[in-house]
């Protein structure tokens, strides 16, 4: 009997210490995920041609941030209409730029000229955008406004209304 009872004290020490480090972890967690209104994390990868690219190219212009990758179907099935939305708004200013998520040039660069693509990818070799960026879910894009904040998020895939109704809603705000 008395073993049980110091048996129930233990399991309700260690519930208790579990919850204090989760509650404590939550509260002082230096990592916290990008969310709309916060600025959009910096970042310096290279582009399929290897020259060097970061966020501060696109200073001051609406950019359509877009994590994918070419093992993730509903990736390629927005491929095209990002494309379509690439080409309508680039004369208002707006960029389109897809962030590959871990894979080489070759396959990447192979993939984007059988699809079409023309707008700038980038390549995300060692993940260290998209954990910045908190992606767990792909395709993954943010809108981010000129001043450098993000204007929305939108996890999973889009069509091209979508896009288009997240880009007018953007520039509008503006």
């Amino acid at each position: 009997m008395r073993s049980k009872k110091w048996m129930q004290i233990a399991i309700l020490a260690l519930v208790i210490l579990a919850g204090g480090l989760a509650i404590g972890n939550a509260l002082f967690n230096k990592e916290r995920i990008p969310r709309a209104g916060d600025r959009a994390p910096q970042f310096k990868v290279a582009d399929l041609d290897g020259t060097r690219r970061s966020l501060n190219d696109w200073a001051d212009k609406p950019l359509v941030l877009n994590f994918w990758g070419t093992f993730c179907p509903p990736c390629k099935e927005e491929m095209p209409a990002l494309q379509r939305q690439a080409a309508k708004w680039a004369e208002r200013g707006v960029g389109v730029v897809g962030m590959n998520l871990g894979e080489d040039a070759v396959t990447v660069r192979d993939f984007v000229r059988q699809l079409g693509i023309q707008f700038p990818i980038y390549l995300d070799t060692d993940d260290v955008v998209r954990e910045a960026y908190g992606v767990n879910q792909y395709p993954t894009t943010f809108f981010i406004q000129p001043d450098g904040r993000i204007y929305t998020i939108i996890i999973g895939q889009m069509d091209e209304a979508t896009i288009e109704s997240a880009v007018e809603s953007m520039l509008d705000s503006r």
